[in-house]
């Protein structure tokens, strides 16, 4: 192992210990992948060394890194086993769709940036992630070819919930989204059982904005 790959290590661990832990991140898995994915491989490399840092950075095309917290609140909240398909609407820079990756059988990733797009496929497939299929398309219509999913993970906040997101979870699924305004959102977990529909705020936070038919307009 060279000596910046066990630094790294190092600082992973450290992310860990320090800010996921005492926040209330205790799902084992999570927390497993969390120390295991190299998420300064998933920016550029003048940031490479603040990627373990306590906030987000910029990957381009006005468009952000979450901090480590949010990453791992997030995938926590979907409570995934490892048989699931996940859909995720935002690739961005790929480092939640590896996340995810780690803990789901199949994540299908929408983003509607070409250029991260491009960049995230080359991340990905460097760290060779298999069971990862993305596309460039509106992601507030979803992915309905390989509907439904038992798990929505939205990384852009959004007005209100798209309505082709709700159709797409499973019976029962669980779906992450930030929803509010364009400078502040409440994260909200919801849930798909016996054809009932619930929501809970677990977070108050701020995302870029979900651009599509069912989203923000440019």
């Amino acid at each position: 192992m060279s000596l910046e790959t066990n630094n790294y290590s190092v600082a992973r661990a450290r992310m860990a210990r320090e800010q996921l832990v005492p926040r209330g991140i205790h799902d084992q898995r999570v927390l497993d992948a969390m120390t295991t994915v190299p998420r300064h491989l998933f920016v550029e490399d003048a940031l490479q060394n603040q990627a373990y840092g306590d906030f987000p950075l910029p990957i381009g095309a006005g468009q952000t890194i979450s901090q480590p917290y949010i990453v791992a609140l997030m995938t926590q909240a979907l409570q995934l086993r490892g048989d699931e398909n996940v859909l995720e609407i935002g690739t961005g820079c790929g480092y939640q769709t590896a996340i995810l990756a780690q803990l789901a059988d199949r994540v299908y990733s929408v983003e509607r940036i070409k250029s991260l797009h491009i960049k995230a496929r080359r991340t990905l497939d460097r760290l060779k992630y298999v069971n990862i299929v993305c596309k460039i398309d509106d992601g507030t219509l979803g992915w309905p070819n390989f509907s439904p999913f038992e798990a929505i993970m939205v990384t852009a906040a959004s007005p209100d919930i798209p309505a082709p997101l709700l159709d797409q979870l499973a019976d029962p699924g669980r779906m992450l989204i930030p929803v509010g305004d364009r400078y502040s959102q409440s994260l909200v977990v919801v849930k798909k059982q016996d054809g009932e529909i619930t929501k809970e705020t677990i977070e108050q936070v701020r995302f870029v904005s979900l651009i599509g038919l069912h989203g923000w307009q440019e």
